[in-house]
């Protein structure tokens, strides 16, 4: 049978490499994003911020499937900044796509799971969600916070045979940097600090892997018969997670501060 999925910001990076993967594993995939995508049928432009909209899409998905086996929770951007000169408008759109826009999907899609006794949904968090990156405060908050509703929606639906993840990507050579919003706001007060840290930081994610990487192991997790709460995309960033379970809190902000703070 043919699984039916709904993915979030599937247009580029990421989300495009799973919906690709996911696709080649005989999937039928929904594809929900503020972009235009006319070549696609089941492409549906959404912005994930407007419940309305969500909800109308998922309707229609289900009109015409009948059901939903699969949500992707991929959509999302990232700002960058010192915390006391981030404009709170910038804060608040951050964390209305990265959170409460998941939020939306979950809250659309999840009724339809219920219904059917079966569901997976896979949020796409960070391992700046793990590891909180000076500098880009904020996205790194929106992906704590996925992570904590991941955990908690997974015991709340577990009796109805509904099943809730995330997934960690680290530095992936993706649109993600050119689009993330800067602001140097301070920046002389803190010393050219904000600066170094970003330029560090897209340094990293333009070295980083390959956007396909990250796809496959959604795709996999996505068509798992069982899940883990947590995947770490990459060896080496699994190690870096495994060691922040094994470092005090305090050597764990000394080797951030050393990586992107000075």
């Amino acid at each position: 049978m043919t699984r039916i999925v709904i993915l979030t910001g599937g247009t580029s990076g990421i989300g495009r490499a799973a919906a690709e993967a996911l696709r080649a594993a005989g999937c039928r995939v929904y594809e929900f994003s503020r972009r235009p995508a006319p070549e696609d049928p089941c492409h549906r432009r959404v912005d994930v911020t407007d419940e309305a909209a969500v909800r109308a899409a998922v309707a229609d998905v289900i009109a015409k499937e009948g059901r939903v086996d699969i949500l992707v929770n991929n959509a999302g951007f990232g700002i960058s900044g010192a915390v006391e000169f981030t404009d709170p408008a910038d804060a608040h759109r951050l964390m209305e796509v990265n959170l409460f826009g998941m939020d939306n999907l979950i809250r659309a899609v999840l009724p339809h799971m219920r219904a059917a006794g079966s569901g997976r949904i896979v949020n796409v968090s960070s391992v700046a969600g793990v590891f909180a990156i000076p500098f880009q405060a904020w996205y790194s908050a929106s992906k704590a916070a996925v992570r904590a509703m991941t955990m908690a929606l997974a015991n709340e639906v577990a009796p109805y045979g509904v099943s809730a993840c995330d997934v960690l990507p680290g530095d992936i050579r993706t649109g993600f940097t050119a689009a993330r919003r800067k602001s140097a706001a301070g920046d002389d007060a803190y010393g050219g600090r904000i600066a170094r840290s970003v330029a560090r930081m897209e340094r990293d994610e333009q070295t980083g892997m390959d956007p396909a990487v990250a796809g496959a192991l959604i795709a996999r997790v996505a068509l798992k018969k069982r899940v883990r709460p947590h995947y770490v995309v990459g060896w080496s960033y699994r190690c870096l997670v495994f060691l922040d379970r094994l470092l005090p809190a305090g050597a764990v902000r000394r080797l951030l501060y050393a990586l992107y703070a000075r």
